[in-house]
């Protein structure tokens, strides 16, 4: 059986009651996939969903926002990946009520070769995550945001092959464009060969400065280029954004009234509006 076939039955699997899983990929690194991965989960969690990060960058970094300390990251998605642990038992609480964190560890840079063999190599993150919404023993996850490498691996393809929807980080500077096109080619080719109903969910622009120029330059070029699939909500370039990680804290603990924070509130309901569109023109 070829994967598209593997991808295509295990489909019709798909528990009832399933989280939305979104993915945060970019192969470009330093756009704030992380950022917006701890902000966006933490601002869907005030509003009353109850969410999975899931943290699949080796580099950890979701983990360690998220209050995680390294030394009590005895379990990790890198074992629930090549099998050796199931996702419930690697899920962590954060200080955030509602929020949970599957941590990471450097271990997942090696991944890729351990498992490249495997037939079902591209499905690992999905299988787990089908196997947590069985499990009557777990939260009841309505939303698993996937924090993805700055590169296009076989674990942002895992991401990929899990995911409903794919949320695309883009910084606002000069380069912003240049990477979209292959990132949307990826997308392209797991949906033909991996998972048919992938969608991109929304481009959010980040890093916004509006004494720049440039900046706004970009927000334009970007929306022309790509029309409604980007978010209305810009996250601004804030201090209180980029200080809060090295407290362990997202940004909306460490100042809810900031900038920055005001922003990943408006971003989790503008998503949450997307979803319940989706919802309605699916039951039409």
């Amino acid at each position: 059986m070829s994967q598209a076939d593997h991808s295509a039955k295990a489909d019709l699997s798909k528990p009832a009651g399933a989280p939305r899983v979104l993915a945060l990929a970019n192969q470009k690194g330093g756009v704030g996939k992380t950022t917006t991965a701890i902000n966006l989960g933490t601002a869907l969690a005030a509003i009353g969903e109850t969410v999975l990060v899931v943290d699949l960058d080796p580099q950890g970094n979701a983990s360690t926002g998220l209050g995680i300390d390294r030394r009590s990251r005895n379990l990790s998605t890198y074992d629930v990946l090549v099998g050796e642990a199931s996702m419930q038992e690697t899920v962590m609480p954060t200080g955030v009520p509602q929020l949970y964190v599957a941590p990471s560890t450097l271990d997942l840079s090696g991944l890729e070769l351990e498992i490249a063999a495997e037939r079902d190599r591209a499905f690992r993150l999905r299988d787990a995550l089908r196997a947590l919404a069985s499990d009557p023993q777990a939260p009841r996850f309505t939303y698993v945001l996937v924090d993805c490498p700055p590169s296009l691996s076989l674990l942002t393809v895992n991401a990929m092959a899990a995911a409903d929807a794919i949320v695309v980080p883009l910084q606002c500077e000069f380069f912003a464009l240049e990477g979209l096109s292959q990132l949307m080619k990826t997308v392209e080719q797991v949906r033909v060969g991996l998972n048919p109903s992938l969608t991109i969910h929304g481009i959010v622009l980040t890093m916004y400065d509006g004494r720049n120029n440039l900046s706004e330059q970009v927000v334009q070029d970007v929306r022309q280029f790509m029309g409604d699939k980007v978010y209305e909500t810009i996250i601004p370039r804030n201090v209180r954004v980029s200080e809060a990680p090295s407290y362990g804290k997202p940004v909306l603990l460490y100042d809810l009234k900031c900038l920055g924070s005001q922003a990943y509130l408006r971003l989790a309901s503008e998503v949450i509006q997307r979803e319940r569109a989706a919802r309605a023109a699916a039951a039409a």
